[in-house]
């Protein structure tokens, strides 16, 4: 095992069960969504998504994609509805994305990928703060965005923008007065299952919610998110990309939709 996992030959998705058993549990993420076995719930509520862009603080890279972080301390940033019961506060938002167009997403629909992912991930304020809420089944809230290229995104250019500033591992930039709901699709259609973080420590707290309509931005910006690097200054540059894990068995869950 190398000294962390990561997505590379050696520490990459097929390893992460050496250190998290978790790995080969019953609800991992991410899946692939069969649309003809998916059921159509009535009882989904329309999403609520209130965003407050004053809240943003930083972006980072940690070596596994990007964050942008934001200050979750009230509730100004939050998700409700859907699946969802209570009131989920947004903590970061991250992308995971391919070497190339046709891979990079890490859901998939009917066995096709998509070019990138984005998640917005949120905690249930019941629990009081992130760290107590992972440790529960209905912990996290995490909105799925697929990104295709295409037109570009104009919500997305500020983030791409801040990249230059983080290219290494470890490098953090203030990033603020930004509004994830740019991010979004017109349209807030959704597949809702009970699934798992997609990264370690792979813990099994998470309400997915996977938007339909994917969102597209441009080759220039996709290629400027390709453009980071998994290590740290000190060493070689390893462009950061591939940076997804396989869909794992569904093992008998449930996906519902809002839409017919």
């Amino acid at each position: 095992m190398s000294r962390h996992w990561g997505y590379g030959k050696d520490n990459g998705p097929s390893t992460w069960h050496e250190t998290f058993p978790i790995a080969n549990g019953q609800r991992q993420s991410p899946i692939d969504i069969q649309t003809k076995s998916a059921r159509y719930d009535s009882s989904l509520k329309p999403l609520s998504i209130t965003y407050e862009p004053s809240t943003a603080k930083n972006i980072v890279n940690n070596g596994h994609s990007f964050n942008v972080e934001f200050d979750d301390s009230a509730d100004k940033c939050v998700l409700k509805g859907g699946p969802l019961e209570g009131t989920y506060r947004l903590i970061q938002f991250h992308i995971h994305w391919g070497s190339r167009e046709g891979q990079g997403s890490e859901h998939s629909v009917d066995s096709v990928k998509y070019d990138a992912e984005l998640h917005l991930v949120h905690w249930n304020t019941k629990y009081g703060k992130f760290a107590e809420a992972v440790k529960h089944p209905d912990g996290l809230a995490v909105l799925g965005v697929f990104l295709k290229v295409g037109s570009a995104c104009p919500g997305i250019q500020k983030v791409v923008d801040a990249l230059g500033s983080i290219k290494h591992k470890g490098k953090q930039a203030a990033f603020t007065n930004f509004d994830p709901t740019g991010l979004l699709p017109a349209c807030h259609d959704f597949w809702t299952y009970l699934g798992s973080l997609t990264t370690p420590p792979l813990l099994e707290c998470v309400i997915w919610i996977v938007l339909k309509q994917p969102v597209t931005v441009s080759k220039e910006q996709i290629d400027k998110i390709r453009s980071l690097s998994f290590y740290d200054e000190n060493e070689p540059l390893c462009p950061m990309v591939d940076n997804w894990r396989p869909c794992q068995p569904q093992k008998g869950r449930e996906v519902r939709v809002s839409f017919q």
